[in-house]
């Protein structure tokens, strides 16, 4: 538009944008010039104190390829070298890597420019010839700008005077910071953002005119038109510059290869090999065709390396004993099953080679690998010790202004009321794995329209003004990050590629690359991903149990997850791992653990690896329609057609419906003549929904089906059909990978639960809410859980023999002292190792051979608070004087230093310890004692207050949340039931005509069960019920099972906390399974309050649906007042089989995952100051728990970056949290992001 020919890039201290800008320029036909705005530190780069808070400014731009490579050394440099503030070279440095550099003067804020204004002249001169010599005459020039800044036109006149000094050549350009002259706004409105201010504020950052856009030629003669040389010297720079950044080929590092080999051959021995390891001499006849054709295609397209590469990580791994898993498309390859990287057999499952490798769309083989979450790191060590530190890197990531993030950002910055930013944010939905934008919900984009906020924008000028603004700057870079998983590894230092970045976060690697991950592939730099799974960590712990106690060895390729024909007791052991599946009982099974996937396979009951493999891929927002059809049909209960008989072959797996992305392929390859590879392209094509493409491919088969006995317009109902399912179809690869692991954890639940489980709460010890679910499901499967003991727990959770006959010689599992929050894992480890196998006598005895100094009183008191001294001591007492144990404690271990016991010649004459006894008035009760154990551990361990009624109720026929996990569950279905049990959190729903009703959860011996009150019905409980709540009180609730989402939930008819003798035999049914709870009962003192309600509940006219059932379309989710110190939950609303309730709450459970919060926290000069911020931050966040996480990302002065991780606490972002975070923090500093729901 401007007819400009060339183009410059020049960001300050970075590279980020390099290739994506020179590839923008050349489509459109403009020369790239390749450049950065470096910061010069004062002295030198490796200096940090006062002096260098302020480096200068200095212009380079990389002439040819020897300069583009310098550019990246000095880009690097500054990052991990010179980083104090600012990423700063030095002039050693500059003048060691100053070939191919053209620099300038640079601006107000460089070198030169300062000692003009500072009035330093003679320096000025001699630090210019310093630059020419470094540079060389003909690369250096002075640079003028025109801003309306006085210094500006001082530095200008002195430069233009003495540019015959040294003859050194003009160069007139443009601070340019945005592109057009209207973007001043948003520029200006971006610069609030980053420093906080209003943009009311007079005293704020703000650029001093208009005038830093992308000047046109005219503007520029308007300007320099008196000193013409200036402007022509643009052109000349420009001309000077010739820097190609097209690529060719790859660099994968060099893998040394024995003597006699290249890479291919050398990959043909491996492969042939292990053809044999895992078909035997006869089978490996019938599978050689495919080997070479696998190995023709990998060395056509040059990856032999890559293989060998991936292979020998694995050989790594698997002489160091760490398990891994390869997820995606990579268990379409028999290679990489020869060679051991994969695990499943590509050829009997079905797998497709093309799906993985397609020789038809040459790209970088992407094999991602799983690695156990504690072991991740050692993979990396070994990676940077094989190829060299300086040749790998992780991958920087970008944080963009989401549309949410925008419009408060801009609200903040033009003091819109926070209560009017939110309701306006509140209408943007919120779905992470498809963001939408905010032109989108105005109507940009019609399937994403909001309509209410559509007419919000057309009605107040206000709103229309704050959506635009917020418009311009959504999408813009707010942060970077590391890349999870992925490492480059390339032939030669990463540094003659890229610029690099010193590490971001918690990351063992040195270095990180300035260029994002699609660009360092595209670029031809091998990216591996090394991704941590727990699941790993978990069933390989479990393993380990399972050895001890019960001398069976399991390794990651043993475990059985298929029958074996020719053992019928392998084949029945395998088939308890489908009962188990088919049951629901998969919490803490690897992909199945989420209650919508549970009732999946409650209805389908699978009983093969096959329907697993299914089931995961069915599972998704896209083809969940089909679920029911497939369910049917796999029962029996639905014919199967095809539209053709050769579609059965293809198809019989998934009962006639396209399933796979590789059946796609199939049908394109085996029906209408397209290869493997062009069916892949096929099929990404057709899901593109291309009107061009889906018209060349429908033509294909229409003309190619008759020649394959498929008539014409066959042919286009298949085409149609595949063009339906092309956007769901799920790679058949990655699903029947993840379905060995989650067959795999089934087996090892269903033999060996306490195993599993102590695998389980130890890799998740530091989870509450995990290990709160997951000690319930141990209850609720009869597995006893033993509270924490400082004489009988180890630092995880450990599986001990129990002797009460209440457990009937069952195995326990031992509460971890590590699990216990605020207890410190050194401290635990000091503790255990100090006990040893002999326990602890008394408090005295503790207190001598632990020293407390080291421990904490922290841990000390949390240890106390939920009944580790028990054994040795009342807890009131332990808390009242851990004063007294602390110093007891310090006086013993200091005079054994100063070795005072030795005029004694023994170590036994001590002061005797003793502990006052609490008074009456500071004795806490049960309730407060259960609090505690909520607080600390999850859950009550040691007492629960159902234990107070159970001797009423022993003869009463039960229900609890034990009964859940079970078949026979379908007999309550609708039956009136009677549930005890403490009152959790209450969660509101609004209906579509206002109406409040709610849903809140009710804590039996065993877990939790779900109750549902209707309008009607929460009016009348509300008060009772928001009060028990608060107060984790006792109630009873009269209802019936309502399994119609599958869930079982409580209609709610009655509450009441009157509980006593009078209570008919059909009024009250708990469970009796009360195992791991052994305290004494404890009586309530508060009087009984009983509200009845009609049943069944009276609903309006205008709530009643054509079917008769209760309409209940909800416009929006709240929150009630609930206790803040027990976590929320999920809303799982139980309509009284009404279906587009039940679609409704799947949509709300689908788009409300658990978030990640991490807030960015700047340091100042102030400790204190500092510390207490973080304290009230931290205490608001808990006072809210839900099932959100939260961690902080702190800043230091010096530029250093920590993170504070708190993966014990939890909190509920929304509401009152929300507005308090933007009242302590910048928006941009806080950055929320969506969790898995299922551990992985």
């Amino acid at each position: 538009e401007l007819g400009m020919s060339s183009l410059a890039i020049t960001d300050h201290g970075a590279m980020f944008g390099a290739i994506a800008f020179s590839r923008s320029c050349e489509k459109v036909g403009i020369k790239p010039i390749i450049g950065m705005e470096a910061y010069l530190a004062r002295q030198d780069r490796r200096i940090h104190d006062q002096t260098e808070k302020q480096p200068f400014h200095l212009l380079l731009l990389a002439r040819d390829m020897t300069g583009y490579k310098n550019l990246l050394r000095l880009a690097s440099m500054a990052q991990l070298e010179g980083f104090y503030r600012f990423p700063r070279v030095d002039k050693e440095i500059l003048a060691q890597y100053s070939e191919g550099l053209i620099c300038t003067s640079g601006c107000l804020a460089a070198e030169i420019p300062r000692l003009i204004n500072e009035g330093r002249e003679d320096l000025a001169r001699q630090t210019i010839g310093w630059y020419q010599d470094v540079f060389g005459k003909e690369n250096f020039f002075l640079e003028l700008q025109h801003h309306d800044i006085p210094e500006l036109m001082t530095v200008n006149r002195w430069l233009y005077d003495n540019q015959g000094y040294a003859r050194v050549p003009l160069l007139a350009t443009n601070d340019t910071h945005y592109v057009r002259f209207e973007d001043f706004d948003a520029h200006d409105t971006l610069l609030c953002i980053q420093t906080s201010a209003l943009k009311s504020e007079q005293k704020r950052m703000r650029m001093t005119d208009p005038s830093y856009h992308l000047r046109s030629p005219e503007e520029m003669w308007a300007l320099f038109g008196d000193v013409p040389e200036a402007l022509h010297n643009t052109l000349l720079v420009a001309e000077m510059c010739h820097v190609d950044l097209k690529t060719k080929g790859y660099h994968l590092p060099t893998f040394p290869v024995p003597t006699g080999f290249d890479a291919e051959s050398y990959l043909r021995h491996l492969a042939e090999s292990g053809l044999i390891w895992r078909y035997g001499e006869q089978g490996a006849d019938s599978m050689r065709e495919r080997l070479n054709y696998e190995l023709g295609v990998i060395h056509n397209m040059g990856f032999d390396t890559y293989f060998l590469i991936v292979w020998d990580l694995c050989q790594f791994a698997r002489h160091a004993d760490i398990w891994w898993n390869v997820r995606g498309s990579a268990a379409g390859s028999l290679i990489a099953y020869c060679l051991g990287i994969t695990s499943i057999d590509p050829v009997s499952n079905g797998l497709i080679f093309e799906r993985f490798l397609n020789p038809g769309r040459v790209s970088m083989p992407d094999i991602d690998m799983d690695f156990p979450d504690n072991r991740r790191s050692e993979m990396i060590e070994y990676a940077m010790n094989k190829y060299g530190a300086d040749k790998v890197a992780g991958i920087i990531t970008f944080g963009t202004l989401k549309a949410r993030a925008a419009i408060k950002d801009v609200g903040r910055v033009l003091a819109y009321p926070l209560p009017e930013v939110n309701r306006l944010t509140a209408l943007i939905p919120q779905i992470p794995s498809k963001p939408v934008s905010i032109a989108d919900c105005l109507g940009g984009d019609p399937e994403k329209a909001v309509p209410a906020l559509k007419a919000e924008y057309e009605s107040n000028p206000e709103i229309q003004r704050l959506l635009d603004t917020a418009i311009t700057v959504e999408g813009v870079a707010r942060n970077a990050g590391t890349h999870a998983a992925g490492v480059i590894i390339a032939d030669k230092p990463l540094v003659e590629y890229l610029p690099l970045h010193r590490p971001i976060g918690d990351t063992k690697l040195s270095q990180v690359t300035q260029f994002p991950m699609e660009t360092c592939e595209s670029i031809g730099l091998l990216k591996v991903d090394f991704l941590g799974l727990a699941t790993l960590t978990i069933m390989r712990k479990a393993c380990e149990l399972i050895e001890r106690y019960h001398n069976t060895k399991f390794s990651m390729d043993n475990i059985p997850y298929r029958p074996d024909p020719n053992d019928p007791e392998q084949s029945r052991r395998v088939s308890m791992l489908f009962d188990l599946i088919g049951r629901g009982d998969t919490t803490g099974v690897f992909q199945l653990e989420s209650s919508g996937m549970k009732r999946m396979l409650v209805e389908m009951k699978p009983r093969t690896f096959e329907h697993i493999v299914a089931a995961i891929a069915l599972y998704r927002p896209g083809p969940l329609q089909f679920i029911p059809t497939y369910i049917k049909r796999m029962q029996g209960q639905e014919q199967v057609e095809y539209l053709h008989p050769k579609l059965e072959p293809i198809l019989r797996e998934t009962y006639g419906i396209c399933v796979y992305q590789e059946q796609i392929q199939q049908i394109g390859a085996e029906l209408f003549g397209y290869s493997l590879g062009d069916a892949d392209m096929m099929r990404r094509a057709v899901s593109k929904k291309k009107v061009k493409d889906l018209q060349e491919h429908k033509a294909r088969f229409v003309n190619n089906g008759p020649q394959n006995g498929i008539t014409a317009e066959v042919s286009e109902k298949i085409f149609d059909t595949i063009e339906y399912f092309a956007a769901y179809g799920f790679n058949k690869s990655h699903s029947a990978d993840y379905a060995i692991l989650t067959c795999q954890t089934a087996y090892l639940k269903a033999h060996y639960p306490e195993e599993y489980y102590t695998a389980l709460l130890s890799v998740q010890r530091h989870s509450i809410d995990d290990v709160a679910l997951f000690t319930a499901d141990c209850r609720a499967n009869g597995i006893p859980i033993l509270p924490p003991d400082v004489n009988a727990s180890d630092v995880d959770f450990t599986i001990e023999q129990t002797t009460d006959p209440v457990y009937r010689g069952r195995r326990g599992i031992r509460y971890g002292l590590s699990a216990v929050k605020n207890a410190g894992e050194k401290a635990i480890d000091l503790i255990v190792q100090a006990r040893g196998d002999q326990p602890f006598s008394d408090l005295g005895d503790f207190c001598r051979r632990v020293n407390l100094k080291e421990v904490g009183k922290r841990t000390i008191e949390s240890l106390a608070k939920v009944g580790a001294f028990d054994r040795l001591a009342d807890r009131d007492e332990v808390l009242m004087g851990i004063e007294r144990l602390m110093s007891y404690s310090g006086d013993y271990h200091r005079s054994r230093e100063i070795g005072q016991f030795s005029l004694f010649g023994s170590e036994t004459v001590t002061e005797t310890l003793t502990l006052p006894k609490a008074p009456p008035e500071k004795q806490s009760d049960n309730r407060t004692r259960l609090r505690w154990e909520k607080e600390l551990v999850g859950l009550s361990v040691s007492s629960h207050p159902l234990n107070a009624i159970l001797p009423m109720l022993q003869d009463l026929p039960h229900f609890s949340y034990s009964d859940t996990l079970h078949r026979e569950v379908d007999e309550w279905n609708g039956k009136p039931v009677t549930v005890a049990g403490l009152v959790g959190a209450t969660r509101t729903l609004t209906t579509k005509n206002g109406d409040e009703m709610a849903t809140f959860t009710l804590e039996d011996l065993t877990g939790n069960i779900t109750c549902v009150l209707f309008p009607k019905s929460w009016k009348a409980a509300r008060e009772l019920l928001l009060r028990l709540g608060q107060e984790e009180g006792l109630a009873v609730v009269r209802g019936r099972v309502d399994m119609s989402r599958g869930d079982v939930q409580i209609i709610v008819d009655n509450v009441t906390n009157k509980v006593d003798r009078s209570l008919a035999v059909d009024d009250v049914r708990v469970s009796q399974n009360h195992q791991g709870y052994d305290a004494p009962a404890q009586n309530r003192e508060e009087p009984p309050q009983e509200l009845n309600t009609p049943v069944p509940v009276m609903i309006d006219d205008s709530d009643i649906g054509e079917d008769g059932q209760p309409n209940a379309l909800f416009n929006r989710i709240g929150s009630s007042p609930t206790d803040p110190r027990r976590p929320a939950t999920e809303v799982r609303l139980a309509p009284e089989t009404v279906d587009n309730v039940m679609d409704y709450m799947d949509e709300i459970e689908e788009h409300n995952p658990p978030l990640l919060l991490t807030i960015t926290f700047r340091r100042t000069h102030d400790p204190d100051l500092d510390r207490r911020k973080l304290q009230r931050v931290r205490r608001q966040l808990n006072e809210y728990p839900g099932q959100d996480h939260y961690r902080v990302r702190m800043i230091m002065p010096d530029g250093r970056e920590v993170i504070l991780d708190y993966p014990d606490s939890t909190t509920h972002y929304e509401g009152d949290v929300e507005n308090f975070l933007l009242s302590q923090f910048h928006p941009d500093d806080i950055e929320v992001t969506a969790l898995p729901k299922s551990r992985g």
